[in-house]
Parts: structure tokens; C-alpha cells; sequence
């Protein structure tokens, strides 16, 4: 009898490129699987029951019960950047590899689409296109913006994608950078010619901010209050990253009192979001739904990627970018090897 493969609330692996889950079901049997976002623990640990591999998605969560409940898993493969729906210590504790797709991967994809939100966004490119739909052409007087040019631009978070959206608006449009990120290499920047800052420098100094940090249990909501309050009036936010890393009732707030200039927001707090979310009542927010790194080279590098990672595990060598990496030496003393 062979070992199963569960998919887990991934909408997009296999779909485009048929010849991942051709190639997984070589050696493996594979099922997919779309459970509520927040289901978690023991629920999910019996939902999966007599699966060794897990594809996994943003949701829902592996949290501590989960590894509690679970008979034998070997990996967790995240079909994206972010793990933070995993408890990684736990899942180490138990000896189950997580990987995650290399930041590489969805770099061009997903700053890409950060610079799209920000331009629709400081242009009024839906709201504009709306009135031309709608024959109301005359109100084109009413969607003036601003230019990107001679901007001071604010990054949060400067790795892969934080850099890529650096040089995008730096050399695409000649606006100056600022960036707040604690863990970025000393000569982060430096091609650009950006600023490393303290995140209240940048907020008081920025006319648009962007995040593009990975969440964690230290930044969750990162910014709130105290952060709104030193922003400009007019301060254009754009996210890529994570909806928790911002306090939304702050950020309706900011909205209702004008302080806000506008939002592009592909990720949300508490998504999939449906029609009637409060921050859709604003004529000067935009949300697309979580498809930054929807783009076909984006995704095929990110499904080639889970594709090695599985299979590296049947044949008990350690994959590539291990997140919890106190789990490799458990596997070398249990026989697994490099290459």
C-alpha cells in the first residue's frame, strides 16, 4: 500500500500545471482537501489521519494540538512564503520537516503586483474605469492623484520582496526609500541608495508606506494606534504580507477621519472576506484576493518547488529551505542524507 499526500486548501496547486500532481502521484496516493480556514488540532489531525504528506496553504492552522492528535506526518510543505498558520517548534518537537517556496520564487510576482495597488490606488485607476462604465465620463475631474516621482516611499520588512518594490519605485519612478526591517543584511539598500530607518522615522516621514514583512508573534499588529498617529495625513498603505500586521479597527478609524489617503490590500485580517467587510464601504480602498503571486512563472516555480520537497522526503533527503532546521539533525541520525 503506498504512502498518502494530502492538499490542503490550495485552490491553485496541480490546477495550472497538471504535471505537479502527475509527477507526485508516481510515488504517492494524493487527495485534496478544502476545510474551514480556522479549523485546527484535534479536528484537523483526525481530518488528515493516514496522511504522511501534507501541501499546505495559508489555512488552515497546525497548531500545537494538531501535532498532538496527528499519527506519523514526515513534512508539511508550504505551497507560498509565509508559515505562520504552523507551529513550527512543535512540529520540530515531533520531528516533521516544514518547508516553505524560496523568497526567489514569488520575488518579481508579488512586488509586482504591490506597485500595481499602489499605482491604481494613488491614481484612482477602478474608481475612474467605474465612471467610464457607468457613462460618467464628466467626473473625470474628480480623480486627480499624485506621481510616485520625488515621493519618499517607506518599506516595512526588506528581504526578497521589500527590495524588489525598493528598486521598482527607486529606478521606475525616481521616488526615495526608506526602510524599517531589524534582520536585513548591513548592505541592504545600498544599490538604491535607501535608507535604513527606525519604524517611527519611517512612518513620519513616508508618503506611502508599504508592507512586506513576514508575520510573526512580535509584529502582530504592528501597526496600531501609536503608529497611525505619526503617519501623515494622506498616507497611502499597500500590503502584500499579512492582514494581521495591521490593527484594522485603527485603520477604519484612520479612514473615517481622513487621515488615510488610500489602501491596496491583497491580504486581509480574518480572509476570505466576503461583500460586505467594513473597509469595502470606502471609495478609496482596494482589495484584490490574495493573488500577488498569481502570476504563471510565480506559481510554476512554487509548485516545482513543493514537487522537490515531497519528494525529496520519500527518498529521505532533506529538502531545501527547511524552516525549523533544529529538525536536521533528527533526520540525519534517522538516515536521511543531503545532496
Amino acid at each position: 500500500m503506498r504512502d498518502k499526500l494530502a492538499i490542503v486548501n490550495s485552490s491553485s496547486f496541480g490546477k495550472y500545471f497538471p504535471e505537479h500532481l502527475q509527477k507526485l502521484r508516481e510515488y504517492l496516493d494524493v487527495e485534496s482537501f478544502t476545510f474551514p480556514s480556522k479549523l485546527h488540532g484535534k479536528e484537523l489531525a483526525d481530518a488528515l489521519a493516514g496522511y504522511k504528506y501534507i501541501i499546505a496553504s495559508t489555512s488552515p492552522f497546525f497548531d500545537s494540538e494538531f501535532f498532538e492528535y496527528k499519527d506519523e506526518t514526515v513534512i508539511i510543505s508550504r505551497h507560498g512564503l509565509g508559515y505562520d498558520n504552523i507551529d513550527v517548534v512543535k512540529a520540530t518537537e515531533k520531528g516533521v520537516i516544514v518547508t516553505k517556496v524560496g523568497g526567489g520564487t514569488e520575488r518579481e510576482a508579488v512586488a509586482e503586483h504591490a506597485v500595481a495597488l499602489c499605482m491604481s490606488i494613488i491614481r484612482k485607476v477602478p474608481q475612474a474605469y467605474i465612471a467610464v462604465k457607468n457613462s460618467e465620463w464628466s467626473k473625470r475631474q474628480s480623480f486627480f492623484g499624485i506621481e510616485l516621482k520625488d515621493k519618499v516611499v517607506g518599506i516595512i520588512g526588506y528581504g526578497n520582496i521589500g527590495s524588489r518594490v525598493g528598486e521598482i519605485v527607486h529606478f521606475g519612478f525616481g521616488a526615495s526609500v526608506l526602510f524599517y526591517d531589524p534582520y536585513a543584511k548591513e548592505d541592504a539598500g545600498k544599490n538604491i541608495q535607501a535608507k535604513r530607518v527606525e519604524l517611527d522615522e519611517l512612518l513620519k516621514n513616508s508618503d506611502i508606506i508599504f508592507i512586506c514583512s513576514s508575520l510573526t508573534k512580535e509584529n502582530y499588529h504592528i501597526l496600531s494606534v501609536r503608529e497611525f498617529e505619526m503617519m501623515k495625513k494622506g498616507v497611502y498603505i499597500i500590503n502584500t504580507s499579512r492582514g494581521e500586521l495591521i490593527d484594522q479597527d485603527t485603520l477604519i478609524n484612520a479612514l473615517d477621519s481622513g487621515k488615510i489617503g488610500g489602501i491596496g490590500f491583497d491580504v486581509v485580517e480574518g480572509e476570505p472576506i466576503t461583500g460586505d467587510h467594513p473597509l469595502l464601504r470606502y471609495d478609496n480602498v482596494i482589495i484584490t484576493p490574495h493573488i500577488a503571486a498569481y502570476t504563471f512563472e510565480s506559481m510554476k516555480g512554487m509548485g516545482d518547488k513543493v514537487v522537490s520537497d515531497i519528494l525529496r522526503a520519500v527518498q529521505k533527503i532533506i529538502p531545501d529551505e527547511v524552516v525549523n532546521k533544529d529538525v536536521i539533525s533528527k533526520l540525519e541520525a534517522q538516515g536521511w542524507r543531503r545532496i
